[in-house]
C-alpha cells in the first residue's frame, strides 16, 4: 500500500493504510465474502485508519488550542475535559463517524454471517459434536453485566443465540475485528495471544506450565496461540457465552489445536476447578466487559486456583494514571460512552495492584510490562512500530498481573 509524502513542516503522520482484507486467515467456519462484502470491510478499515491517523490529530488540536485556553484552569478530571469536547465541531465530528463506522461494521459481519448461518451452524456442529473439549450448561445463567448491553454494538453481544446451535455471533466478530482494527491482529485476528508468548520467551524463557486456564476467551483467538506455544499442556478456555465456545472450538480443530477445553462458566465462581490446580491463569482483554464486585471475585478465585509458584496475567488497555494527560483519558473513555462498554471508565481508574493484593498476593510479587500484537509484518502492520495512537483501538497493551508465592 503506497504511503503519502509526508510534509516535513507538519506533525501530521504520512498515512500507511491497512492491508486488503483478502489477506486474512481462512479457516473451516470462518464466513465466506464476496468481492462487495470484502470490499466494505475494506473501506471501513481505511476508515478506521484514517479516523485515528487525520481526525483525531485534529481534535487534539482543536482541544489544544480552542478548548483548553478557554477553560483555564478548571478541568479537574477527564470527565470535565469531555464535557468540553462535546461542544466541539471536531470532536462531535470525530466521535460520530467512529460510533458510525462500529455500527456500519456491525452490519457488514451480521449481513455476512446471516445470510449463510445454516452453513455455518451446520460446520461447527459437525466439528463439535459428540467432542468432550467443548461442556455446555444449558442451565447456565450469564451475568447481568453481559446481558445489559450489546457490547461494542455487537448484536447479542458474546451469547445471544437465535437458533439452536447459533454460531452467527462469533463468526461476526472474526470477520469484522479486521475493519475495527485495520488488520493490526494479524491473520487470524489472535496478535493478542501471540504478544503473550513472546513476552513469556522474553522475560520468563524457563516457565513450562502444564495447566493453564484462560477466562473470558470469546472466540478463542488469543487463546489458541498461547496453547500452540505449549503444546504439553492441558489448557482450559472459560468464557459466558455458549456460541463463542462453540466457535472456539470449532475454529481450534480447523486450524490443528488440539489441546484446549472448552467450558461454559462464570469466572467468578471457579468452584469446578480445584485449589491450586494451575500453573497459569490469563486473561486478554476481558476485564473491562465485567464489573467492579466481579473483578474482586474473579481475583479470588484466580489466585485459589493458582499452584504455589503459578502465575496470573491480565492484558487491558492502560489504566488511568496520574501521568496520562486528562485529554488522553477522556479520549480513551469515549468507548464507555459511545461504544456498549459501560464499565470501561470504572475499570481503567481502579488500581489493579491493590486489588490483587486485596485478593491474597503479596506486593513483591507484582508482574507488570508491555505487550504489542505479534503479526506477520510482511502483510500486517505492526503495532509496537506503529507511531499513530487512537487512544483505544491501537494493538498495543499492557500486562499486569502477579505470581503466588511458593509453597
Amino acid at each position: 500500500m503506497a504511503k503519502d509524502s509526508a510534509d516535513p513542516k507538519s506533525s501530521m503522520p504520512a498515512y500507511d493504510g491497512p492491508p486488503d482484507y483478502r489477506l486474512v486467515g481462512q479457516h473451516d467456519v470462518f464466513p465466506q465474502v464476496t468481492h462487495d462484502e470484502a470490499e466494505r470491510f475494506n473501506f471501513l478499515a481505511h476508515m478506521n485508519r484514517h479516523l485515528a491517523a487525520r481526525v483525531l490529530p485534529g481534535v487534539k488540536t482543536a482541544f489544544e488550542q480552542r478548548i483548553a485556553p478557554k477553560a483555564g484552569d478548571s478541568f479537574k478530571s477527564r470527565h470535565d475535559v469531555r464535557k468540553a469536547l462535546l461542544k466541539d465541531p471536531a470532536f462531535q465530528t470525530w466521535s460520530a463517524l467512529r460510533r458510525a463506522t462500529m455500527e456500519q461494521r456491525q452490519q457488514a459481519g451480521r449481513w455476512v454471517t446471516l445470510r449463510q448461518g445454516e452453513a455455518l451452524t451446520a460446520r461447527a456442529r459437525e466439528l463439535t459434536q459428540g467432542d468432550d473439549r467443548l461442556q455446555l450448561e444449558p442451565s447456565f445463567t450469564v451475568p447481568n453485566y453481559l446481558t445489559a448491553v450489546d457490547h461494542h454494538c455487537m448484536p447479542g453481544s458474546y451469547h445471544g443465540e437465535i437458533v439452536e446451535g447459533d454460531v452467527t455471533g462469533p463468526a461476526n466478530y472474526d470477520c469484522g475485528i479486521f475493519a475495527t482494527t485495520g488488520g493490526a491482529l494479524g491473520r487470524y485476528n489472535d496478535g493478542g495471544g501471540h504478544a503473550v508468548v513472546a513476552w513469556l520467551k522474553k522475560h520468563l524463557p524457563d516457565f513450562k506450565p502444564k495447566r493453564i486456564l484462560d477466562l473470558g476467551c470469546g472466540l478463542g483467538h488469543n487463546v489458541l496461540p498461547i496453547a500452540e506455544a505449549f503444546p504439553d499442556a492441558e489448557v482450559i478456555a472459560v468464557d459466558s457465552g455458549a456460541p463463542m465456545l462453540r466457535y472456539g472450538l470449532a475454529r481450534a480443530k480447523s486450524l490443528g489445536i488440539n489441546n484446549v477445553k472448552f467450558i461454559q462458566a462464570n469466572a467468578e465462581d471457579l468452584s469446578r476447578f480445584a485449589d491450586e490446580s494451575f500453573d497459569w491463569v490469563q486473561t486478554t482483554m476481558f476485564l473491562h466487559e465485567t464489573s467492579r464486585s466481579a473483578m474482586t471475585r474473579i481475583f479470588a478465585e484466580s489466585r485459589r486456583v493458582l499452584k504455589p509458584g503459578g502465575m496470573v496475567l491480565h492484558v487491558e488497555q492502560p489504566q488511568y494514571a496520574e501521568d496520562m494527560p486528562l485529554f488522553e483519558q477522556a479520549i480513551r473513555d469515549w468507548d464507555a460512552f459511545y461504544n456498549n462498554e459501560p464499565f470501561w471508565t470504572t475499570m481503567h481508574e481502579i488500581d489493579l495492584d491493590d486489588l490483587m493484593i486485596k485478593a491474597g498476593f503479596k506486593p513483591g510479587n507484582a508482574i507488570h510490562g508491555g505487550v504489542a500484537a505479534v503479526v506477520d509484518t510482511t502483510l500486517f502492520p505492526s503495532a509496537g512500530d506503529d507511531k499513530v495512537e487512537d487512544y483505544g483501538r491501537k494493538a498495543a497493551w499492557e500486562l499486569i498481573g502477579a505470581k503466588k508465592e511458593a509453597a
